[in-house]
């Protein structure tokens, strides 16, 4: 059943009570986590059927994968824009804004979209009852149709073979990489994981696999092959593609880059690009063109303060070390320098393994981010402890921030992170504004 909408007539509503419908009335994996997974695809035919099928009437590449799968959306959908196309890009959660979700050449959807989208449709939406993420599916698909794009990136929302994403026709289909996440809708081994994100290979449809492992290869080769579907292993070509510069910066975007590089050459193939030179502007420039970010982005330079939204055992295997990588350098510079972490998670990660990664000799700032999903940050705390790190607890991100810059000299170094809604409470905040 949905949830009861509020009283207030839904054509009187502003943005921010629209989007508060759609959050209440609806159910937002953001925020309440497992009971907003649907399993299955009914819901998301029926809306397509209503609107006409846009999603027919442009071409599409659909990213899926644990980790890199924004940061490589983006770069695309960068890349195509300096080739000249009219991109949308579709792409979740937010950082900031809801309109960050749906973009045309890095333009987010107008606030009156979204309002009209809403108010117009919700007679066929509440006997319906989807979830969030079905009616903002059918909303960027729509949208795309309306602004004529010739090219839309979309990226899975979660998983590939149930997600609402999956009844796009891609000319290209690409799958980052595969790790522990979300395995209680995906699966409790990497080869079940696999075979959920496997799903977005179709028939007669290349699809670049980034990096695999000896339990993921025998599945997506097997996919593959039941689908005529030729297989691109990204991993198998580290050092034949190159750019002078990426402007995502991190350990883990060179593994990113790989498969960026990659899916772009196989465009090349396809004969959507004509040469390389848009894959080169498109990687310089992907966060100007796209808006993207959050991805090790430096908010100051003095204290250097960086965030990042890797929120995840594989995401932090390549954060911790770079992390510390980055501190090492700043205490060459100045003896003095320390380093402060402002850290917090949300309940279906991994926070046991993430915490061992992290440095022991960092002062520590753990918060509790505003989505009901956060652990609270006394059990943070309680945890952090136990792995011997050391630190106060805050009610929320801002007020941790606050503090660790207060105590910060010049020459420290600060990290934010430990989970996206982390970064979002930040960069939504006054503060960064």
């Amino acid at each position: 059943m949905c949830q009861e909408r509020g009283e207030r007539p839904l054509f009187n509503m502003n943005y921010s009570e629209t989007l508060e419908y759609l959050y209440t009335s609806t159910p937002v994996f953001e925020r309440v986590g497992a009971s907003a997974y649907k399993e299955g695809l009914e819901n998301t035919i029926a809306l397509d059927n209503h609107f006409g099928n846009p999603h027919t009437l442009y071409k599409t590449i659909h990213v899926a994968g644990t980790n890199g799968k924004g940061s490589t959306s983006h770069t695309l959908a960068a890349i195509l824009q300096s080739a000249g196309y009219l991109v949308g890009l579709y792409t979740s959660p937010h950082l900031v804004d809801f309109s960050e979700r749906i973009r045309v050449n890095g333009e987010p959807i107008s606030h009156e979209y979204v309002v009209d989208f809403v108010r117009d449709n919700k007679d066929f939406f509440e006997p319906l009852c989807p979830s969030f993420f079905e009616i903002v599916t059918a909303m960027a698909f729509r949208y795309f149709a309306e602004k004529h794009v010739d090219i839309a990136v979309v990226e899975v929302g979660l998983g590939g073979r149930l997600d609402c994403t999956n009844i796009i026709s891609p000319v290209l289909s690409v799958i980052t990489n595969i790790s522990f996440d979300h395995t209680g809708f995906l699966g409790d081994t990497l080869a079940k994981i696999a075979g959920e994100k496997a799903g977005i290979i179709k028939h007669n449809t290349p699809v670049v696999i980034g990096e695999y492992l000896p339990e993921t290869l025998p599945v997506f080769r097997q996919k593959a092959e039941e689908m005529n579907a030729e297989l691109i292993l990204a991993q198998d070509r580290v050092g034949q593609y190159s750019v002078p510069e990426f402007q995502l910066k991190g350990a883990c975007q060179e593994r990113n880059l790989q498969t960026i590089l990659t899916a772009a050459h196989e465009l090349i193939r396809l004969g959507i690009l004509s040469d390389e030179k848009p894959i080169l502007e498109g990687c310089a420039r992907v966060c100007d063109l796209t808006g993207l970010r959050g991805r090790w982005e430096t908010l100051s330079e003095s204290p250097l303060t960086i965030c990042d939204t890797g929120h995840n055992l594989a995401g932090w295997e390549f954060l911790a070390p770079h992390i510390y990588k980055v501190y090492e350098e700043k205490k060459t510079q100045n003896p003095e320098a320390r380093l402060r972490i402002v850290f917090g998670m949300v309940d279906d990660k991994d926070i046991n393994s993430v915490l061992e990664l992290l440095p022991k000799d960092a002062c520590y700032y753990f918060c509790q981010a505003s989505t009901h999903r956060a652990i609270p940050v006394e059990k943070v705390v309680a945890l952090a402890t136990e792995h011997n790190l050391t630190g106060e607890g805050f009610s929320s991100v801002v007020e941790a921030y606050a503090k660790a810059k207060k105590d910060a000299s010049d020459a420290d170094f600060i990290f934010v992170g430990g989970s996206s809604y982390v970064v979002a409470d930040l960069l939504s905040s006054s503060l960064f504004q």
